[in-house]
This record gives structure tokens, C-alpha cells and sequence, in this order.
């Protein structure tokens, strides 16, 4: 393992000595590349934001002071502060003032709508009308009685007039 980190350059192996210091054992390879990755870009970014601060100053060489600056514009827009422990309990107390709503539902766990929840259909079924076997002989009577023409006109009725039919087919098994 030695070996291993001879070959490793020398950032490479500090973050893995931080690590190793952290207590970290076990971990990717791919977990230093991505720290290192990090590193230089928070590097990059402050050092650009020190070079800013420096020729808006004048200054023709970046200082320990615009580097602390970029540091602190940093940390302050990158990390916030929680508010202090006096503004959340003011803050809680005037919440916990307002009452909460009394429930209207009884006992047992309220549940939504049915509307709103998943197990609700979302189908409906269309059942096709049957009409009386009377008046089906009727209509195969009139059809009977009425001239070509008017045949023509009776097939010609939208599908919505027509009732639907069921057609099923036998279910045989297949041997396998």
C-alpha cells in the first residue's frame, strides 16, 4: 500500500492522509479524485475573487489581504449562520399563539377524498342496454316489411344509436 501512494501526486495523498485522519478506511478511488476536483475549484474561485479585490485596489500583485477577503466573501455567501436561539423561540411563540383548526373527522384515521386517492377507479364500464327479446322480433318484423331503401337508411345509423354487442371468444389451452 506504500507503494500505492508513492504514485499518487502530492494533493492526491493529502487528501487521502485527511481522510485517513477523519476515519474513513474504506472508500472509492473515485472519492479522492472528485476532493480533489473540489480543491481546485474552491482554490480557483477564491484566487479569481483575490485577484478582483486586488486591481480594483490598485495593486498590480495579489496580498494576504485580498486572499482573506475572498476567503470571508466566501464564507459568507457560500455558509449562513442560523439565526440566534432568541429570534427562534420569539418566533415559535408567536406561531404556538394561533390555535390549530379542530378536526371534524370522528375517530379512527381521516382519509382523503376519494377523488384524491390512488386506489379510486379510474375507469368507468360501459354496460350495453339489452332490449326485450319482444321488442327485438319487432324490429326484425319491420325490418322484414320495409322497401330496400329504407334498409339502406337503417345501416346508415350512427354507432351510437346501435347497441353494442358482446363477442367472446372460447379460451382452449395450448399444449407446451
Amino acid at each position: 500500500m506504500a507503494e500505492k501512494d508513492d504514485d499518487l501526486p502530492r494533493d492526491a495523498r493529502i487528501v487521502k492522509s485527511l481522510l485517513k485522519s477523519m476515519g474513513v478506511e474504506e472508500y472509492e478511488p473515485r472519492v479522492i479524485h472528485q476532493f480533489l476536483e473540489l480543491w481546485y475549484r474552491y482554490v480557483v474561485d477564491v484566487l479569481t475573487d483575490a485577484q478582483v479585490y486586488s486591481e480594483h485596489a490598485g495593486k498590480s500583485t495579489i496580498d494576504c489581504d485580498d486572499v482573506k477577503l475572498a476567503i470571508q466573501s466566501k464564507v459568507n455567501f457560500s455558509f449562513s449562520q442560523p439565526p440566534p436561539r432568541e429570534v427562534l423561540l420569539e418566533l415559535a411563540r408567536s406561531r404556538n399563539k394561533i390555535p390549530l383548526p379542530k378536526t371534524l373527522a370522528g375517530p379512527g384515521i381521516p382519509l382523503p377524498p376519494e377523488q384524491d386517492t390512488l386506489i379510486n377507479p379510474n375507469y368507468q364500464l360501459a354496460i350495453p342496454r339489452r332490449q326485450p327479446a319482444q321488442a327485438v322480433e319487432e324490429m326484425e318484423d319491420e325490418r322484414s316489411d320495409t322497401n330496400p331503401s329504407q334498409e339502406q337508411q337503417a345501416t346508415d345509423l350512427p354507432q351510437q344509436q346501435q347497441t353494442p354487442q358482446r363477442v367472446s371468444f372460447p379460451l382452449s389451452k395450448h399444449p407446451k
